[in-house]
């Protein structure tokens, strides 16, 4: 199955190597094209787009607010994935964007054959952002947010089991499946249906959003820690 694949960023430049480089696969075209965010609202209108690779410094409308847009479906099955390209490892922007409904982010300059890979992985629901560098991420900036985590726990985290909770907990403190399938004692194919139950539970697009969540209800601390 073809991945079509939009490309907004509003240096013409990057934007032709990317074409370059993802019309060379047989599996994927790119179908739209965008210099800013609110170009590229418009031009999803009238165009089916399974990815699209978005920057995050743009012109009139940025990408954290335009991922914020486009994702604010929610779990809708025909949505859009977003993967944010940034220039900066630990972007502040890149930590918004996945706050906002992005599936992960990738440095500007990624291999070619990395950023191929990751467009498959968004396509077909995984989370792009290595649990390591989600976790160095989040322990960077969520100290410096707004304290939405004053606010009681999310009601919808009491409908997770004993086990799933603690499949979350390992999640978001930057464990890969296999790694948590190896604590738990579990197999690795275990883990991974906890961790879909988990997504549906909380209404949750990826296993990004749901260490996001984590952090901000106060489940895992800044560093790591399971909360109080």
């Amino acid at each position: 199955m073809t991945v079509r694949v939009m490309l907004v960023d509003d240096q013409v430049l990057l934007r032709t190597g990317f074409r370059m480089v993802l019309a060379a696969q047989p599996d994927m075209e790119v179908v739209a094209e965008a210099g800013d965010g609110v170009e590229a609202l418009e031009v999803l209108r009238s165009t089916k787009v399974d990815v699209i690779l978005m920057d995050v410094r743009m012109p009139h409308l940025d990408g954290v607010e335009t991922t914020r847009r486009i994702c604010a479906g929610g779990r809708q099955a025909d949505a859009p994935k977003v993967l944010i390209l940034t220039t900066f490892d630990l972007d502040e922007y890149a930590f918004s964007a996945l706050k906002a409904g992005a599936s992960g982010f990738m440095l500007k300059d990624v291999p070619p054959s990395e950023l191929l890979a990751a467009i498959r992985a968004v396509r077909s629901g995984d989370a792009v952002v290595a649990p390591s560098t989600t976790r160095r991420l989040l322990d960077r900036f969520t100290p410096m947010l707004p304290a939405s985590a004053a606010e009681p726990v999310r009601p919808e985290i009491g409908r997770l089991t004993e086990r799933e909770r603690e499949v979350l907990l390992l999640v978001a403190q930057g464990l890969s499946n296999g790694e948590i399938a190896a604590q738990l004692v579990l197999s690795e194919a275990t883990v991974k249906t906890h961790v879909g139950r988990i997504l549906t539970k909380l209404e949750l697009r990826d296993r990004v959003q749901a260490v996001v969540l984590a952090y901000e209800t106060g489940l895992v601390r800044a560093g790591g820690g399971a909360g109080a």
